[in-house]
């Protein structure tokens, strides 16, 4: 798993920019709605409908915008948008595996930005199943350093019979299997602010890059999380060897 991609809602969240935070927002706004026409409105029989709306939760999304979110997907709403699930898989900077999921009401829109962002940044969009491979679904539950003691925190994760623990620069990252991402969520936030919780795909295996390399697959993570249509993005770089 990248700390690029994963950490970069909480700082979009936090920061100063009321345009980053909207644009967040909308995501979220996409993926409830999206999970709540789906799946239905019953968060108790639509997991993902779950997943999305603890996320928002967790990120300070306002209550109303989620119902709201949730009332449009369970057709309460006019004028409804259709969006399209897509996942585009490429290559960054020194081969690094990227996959990128997208919901969008327009794919040769998205396909072109997407498509530019990598060939701008240093790498390329590849084609289907080309990366997919190397990627599952895990959860991931991430909190800020300044929110844990680290020996705690691993105490707890050892209790709970999580994946891994991550310890990274902005704080940690627990990863669970699918199943045990709900009662491990519930069970870190009795005793930590949770910083970021989501169901999303992580990297099988990470492969070591130098320093600059790491930077700019960031850099390219970054941009291609800030488009419109995409939802998150996953790499499989870590830095050092």
């Amino acid at each position: 798993m990248s700390g690029h991609s994963k950490w970069s809602t909480i700082k979009h969240r936090k920061g100063a920019q009321d345009a980053k935070r909207g644009r967040l927002f909308s995501k979220l706004v996409r993926e409830i709605t999206t999970a709540a026409k789906a799946g239905g409105v019953d968060q108790n029989s639509n997991h993902r409908l779950k997943a999305a709306i603890l996320k928002a939760k967790n990120l300070s999304m306002p209550s109303k915008n989620i119902d709201n979110a949730i009332k449009k997907g369970g057709g309460a709403g006019k004028n409804e948008i259709n969006y399209q699930e897509v996942v585009y898989e490429g290559y960054g900077p020194s081969g690094v595996a990227i996959l990128v999921e997208c919901l969008t009401d327009n794919k040769n829109r998205t396909v072109s930005q997407v498509r530019a962002t990598f060939s701008k940044n240093g790498g390329n969009l590849g084609e289907s199943g080309s990366v997919a491979w190397q990627f599952e679904k895990k959860g991931l539950i991430q909190i800020e350093k300044q929110n844990a003691s680290e020996k705690e925190l691993m105490e707890l994760a050892l209790e709970s019979e999580v994946d891994d623990v991550k310890t990274e620069e902005q704080g940690y990252t627990i990863v669970t299997s699918v199943p045990n991402f709900y009662p491990t969520h519930d069970l870190f936030k009795e005793k930590y602010p949770i910083a970021n919780a989501e169901i999303a795909m992580v990297a099988k295996n990470t492969v070591g890059v130098a320093q600059d390399v790491y930077d700019r697959v960031g850099r390219l993570t970054d941009l291609l999380d800030e488009l419109e249509d995409v939802q998150s993005v996953s790499s499989n770089e870590k830095l050092g060897q």
